[in-house]
């Protein structure tokens, strides 16, 4: 705790306390937050049984729409599934040699079993699910972080989802999301930036993009691609962006999601 002497020269010292005030402000769990970054190498390391219960408890203690708890996690500790899933996610080692693997899934399959007169087809509850997995999600990686493990979202395993989905033999109702990897890692990368606040938050109305603001980010995505010791890159975080966005993406998902009696009204 700071005390704050009545004859400090608060003048002089503006500064200083501005400084303390902020100091104050944060704490563990936003120092985990803010050093987030995603972990492509692990260790040989295993996560000890308690610490895997530990971070799934908290995946599963997050916040759940009207408690619908509409997902599921499969834990993928067979070997040859790990490899298949290699390949299924379009090629990612990592999916192998991470310490754990998990699938986050929309899960409306045990609710059907409860009662089969449920509605499950309507979009909104599709976006329930997909919402609610990766609030669950964050959860887990922010508890793992937390415990000094790191770690990377597997959202290339929509690239052939079906294919998936037939590996962990999931239900009707039931589709897969995206994976996680876990484990200590390997590895110290650096901090991606992130858009400012100013481009992110709105106040009342959507606001018009400040374009010099779009400008201002890209040089200083185009620094950080320069001093990174991998990957390094030429082009603008926009023009990678616009590029991308301008493609197909996996239009397959909405058949996948359909077939599996989701999204359908």
């Amino acid at each position: 705790m700071f005390v704050i002497e009545a004859d400090h020269p608060w003048m002089i010292c503006s500064l200083f306390y501005r400084r303390l005030i902020m100091d104050c402000l944060m704490n563990p769990v936003i120092d985990t937050i803010l050093e987030h970054c995603s972990i492509r190498s692990f260790t040989n390391e295993p996560i000890p049984k308690e610490q895997l219960d530990t971070i799934i408890s908290a995946g599963i203690a997050a916040s759940s729409s009207s408690l619908l708890q509409v997902n599921s996690i499969i834990r993928i500790t067979d070997k040859e599934k790990r490899k298949a899933l290699v390949e299924l996610s379009g090629g990612q080692p990592y999916v192998e040699g991470a310490a754990e693997f998990l699938v986050f899934c929309i899960d409306f399959q045990r609710h059907y079993e409860m009662n089969p007169e449920i509605k499950a087809e309507f979009t909104e509850l599709t976006l329930i699910g997909a919402v609610d997995a990766g609030i669950m999600a964050q959860n887990c990686l922010l508890a793992a972080e937390s415990m000094g493990l790191g770690g990377v979202y597997i959202g290339g395993l929509r690239t052939n989802a079906q294919g998936v989905d037939d590996l962990l033999e999931l239900p009707k109702n039931t589709a897969v999301l995206f994976g996680m990897c876990l484990g200590y890692p390997n590895q110290a990368p650096q901090k991606k930036p992130r858009l400012s606040p100013d481009v992110i938050v709105h106040e009342n109305t959507y606001q018009p993009l400040d374009k010099s603001k779009i400008d201002e980010y890209d040089e200083i995505m185009q620094s950080y691609y320069a001093r990174r010791s991998t990957n390094q890159k030429q082009s603008s975080w926009s023009e990678q962006i616009t590029g991308k966005l301008s493609q197909e993406s996996r239009p397959h998902i909405k058949g996948y999601l359909n077939n599996k009696g989701l999204a359908i009204k």
